[in-house]
């Protein structure tokens, strides 16, 4: 059974209690900013495991001092679902920077 998408007031209401994650399309997206490329590791890191233990598995994009978590839903036709707002807020629960 697939996954329902959100709707657009649903998408609007999640990404309110999400500071700094924004809509990019048909997916969620945050750049976080660390101070050593090795912070940066490190956080792709627990993110990928909190997101492992989800079941639900972000594109992760590591560069210089940043990390960027694109989600989106693909049994949901790669739509923004329920299940992609909770599992980024149980990344930004690990306390690392806002952004």
């Amino acid at each position: 059974m697939a996954t329902a998408a959100l709707s657009e007031s649903e998408i609007s209401a999640g990404l309110d209690g999400l500071p700094g994650w924004a809509r990019e399309g048909d997916s969620i997206t945050k750049t976080y900013k660390f101070t050593s490329y090795a912070e940066g590791l490190a956080f792709a890191t627990a993110a990928g495991i909190v997101a492992d233990g989800a079941d639900h598995h972000p594109d992760i994009s590591i560069g210089w001092r940043k990390v960027t978590l694109t989600f989106t839903t693909h049994d949901a036709g790669s739509k923004i679902t329920h299940k992609d707002m909770v599992t980024a807020e149980r990344i930004e629960a690990l306390g690392f920077p806002r952004g």
